[in-house]
């Protein structure tokens, strides 16, 4: 008892110290980042609303139309899971933009077959045309499914309002009827050329498939033209632009320095058809081989307003423990991952007709909350005002911590045609053991070529399978270069005619470097805005 009543007294005392005190008890206070340089483990958030990646899942080949009905673009993509149903699988799933840069999503639109011995039990990449003649959406599909002699077939559907489809169930175009390989015969790709016809080009073993229609419904066979020699080449998308005509194809030969997407140019349909009889020879005279961005870029397909064409490519992501782990998975067997994020660029014609790929207006104006921008370490740097020099190898200039959107923009002027400089990400202090960062490199006096590496103490140098292409050397040497970050998606964008997609995972809340090595280079303009 006595026991009993000394406790209830100390409670008592507690209770009344308590109730009397002004004491505020609080959690520590928050801590000031802006000039600290440790490296965090940041991760995505679930859903990129600028390279759109849906919440659950990841977007697969893209298939984007102008809806002229509808005054805007829709994108239909293969929606990929992390567990797919074992037949039927990628049903369409689509998007609707008027900017490129702000993306509303339509749900499913297209639905895998009803049976796993369907033809089309499983969906695979086709095409959306809409016939003003009768009123109806027009989707081409593949109808893939591994169990039947004929793997993959084409077929259709139609829609009044690109909400309610009919499959139709007695048309269906099979490959070896023609020709053409039963087991790849997918990718159907509709266009219409200068005599009023309309063409769809199919991707099969080796060759591309054509035939024609007057009315998207009848079609008839057109013979075939030959693919990159033994390469199978996927996703082919045919327009005219100017006086040109172009097929923009993906390449799959498996190898680090192939599956990456390209383009051939004519003057002609015929012509362009031809070209494809010496690749080599007739490979666009822009001293890349027609190649359009990285392996950080796939089965690209276009569409055009009237006024700018535009490109859609899914940006794969990396399998790994970490991020550290994940920025240098870049090859699986000579294959990125397969699905990720979508990527929009726009389409650059260049007086000789060749092709780049740059910036979206409406990307580049969705991010328009500009941050402060501060020197946070630095090595080898002079600095008058705003603008910075840095001298001798390994110098650098860190910056303050990204968010989790970003756009970077600056100009770098190197002082010779040898000059080499980088933009590094998920970058510490100069202790830091691993960081990721895209080097400008002098492959000679006068050709540049991006690549990838992981720098640090404990990095691995050169990372294979993500480097760019080769392009020239600017006359001034003057760089101006544009960076868009969401989340772990990144593209770069040099002069207008360069254009390198990556993943590089924990870039938010990190600092990020311009860096020389060796010889000496000019900053200026360095701008950081988010959204």
């Amino acid at each position: 008892m006595k026991t009993m009543i000394y406790s209830f007294a100390l409670a008592l005392s507690a209770l009344s110290l308590t109730a009397c005190s002004d004491e505020k008890f609080e959690g520590d206070p928050v801590r000031d980042l802006s000039t600290t340089t440790e490296v965090f483990n940041s991760v995505d958030e679930s859903h990129f609303s600028t390279y759109y990646q849906p919440a659950i899942g990841r977007v697969g080949d893209p298939m984007p139309f102008y809806d002229q009905k509808a005054g805007e673009f829709k994108v239909l993509y293969l929606q990929e899971y992390n567990i797919n149903d074992a037949y039927m699988f990628h049903p369409f799933w689509g998007l609707a933009t008027k900017d490129c840069a702000n993306y509303t999503s339509l749900g499913e639109v297209l639905s895998t077959g009803k049976s796993a011995l369907a033809q089309d039990a499983a969906l695979g990449t086709g095409c959306c045309y809409y016939n003003e003649a009768d009123g109806l959406y027009y989707i081409y599909y593949t109808g893939h499914n591994g169990q039947l002699k004929n793997v993959e077939t084409v077929m259709r559907a139609t829609s009044p309002d690109f909400k309610t489809w009919t499959r139709d169930h007695v048309w269906e175009l099979k490959g070896d009827d023609y020709g053409f390989s039963s087991i790849d015969f997918r990718d159907p790709q509709i266009f219409k050329t200068d005599d009023g016809l309309y063409h769809m080009v199919i991707a099969s073993k080796n060759k591309f498939a054509d035939f024609t229609s007057t009315d998207l419904k009848n079609w008839t066979p057109a013979g075939g033209f030959n693919m990159v020699w033994d390469r199978m080449c996927e996703c082919p998308d045919i327009f005219k632009m100017g006086d040109y005509w172009y097929i923009v194809y993906s390449e799959a030969y498996r190898t680090e320095w192939s599956r990456k997407v390209k383009y051939m140019m004519a003057k002609s349909y015929d012509e362009l058809k031809a070209c494809f009889n010496d690749p080599g020879a007739n490979w666009p005279k822009d001293g890349r081989e027609g190649v359009l961005d990285s392996r950080g870029f796939y089965a690209g397909k276009t569409a055009s307003n009237g006024t700018d064409r535009f490109i859609w490519g899914w940006n794969p992501f990396r399998s790994g423990a970490n991020y550290m782990e994940k920025n240098v998975n870049t090859d699986n067997g000579g294959e990125p991952n397969w699905s990720g994020a979508l990527v929009c660029h726009k389409v650059v014609q260049h007086a000789d007709g060749t092709l780049t790929l740059g910036e979206v207006q409406g990307i580049s104006e969705k991010y328009n909350q500009e941050k402060s921008v501060s020197v946070v370490d630095q090595q080898g740097l002079s600095q008058t005002g705003e603008n910075y020099t840095l001298t001798g190898n390994n110098a650098y200039v860190l910056f303050n911590r990204l968010g989790y959107h970003n756009k970077i923009s600056f100009t770098v002027k190197t002082s010779n045609n040898w000059d080499k400089f980088g933009i590094s990400l998920v970058r510490g202090g100069s202790d830091t053991k691993k960081y990721y960062t895209m080097v400008v490199n002098p492959e000679n006096e006068n050709t540049r070529k991006i690549n990838f590496e992981e720098e640090g103490t404990e990095g691995k140098g050169f990372i294979a399978a993500i480097d760019g292409y080769n392009f020239t050397r600017p006359a001034d040497n003057t760089y101006h270069v544009t960076i868009y970050t969401d989340n772990s998606v990144c593209v770069m964008y040099i002069n207008d005619n360069v254009c390198y997609t990556n993943r590089i995972y924990g870039i938010q809340k990190n600092t990020w470097s311009i860096n020389n090595y060796g010889g000496s280079i000019s900053i200026s303009d360095v701008k950081v805005s988010e959204y």
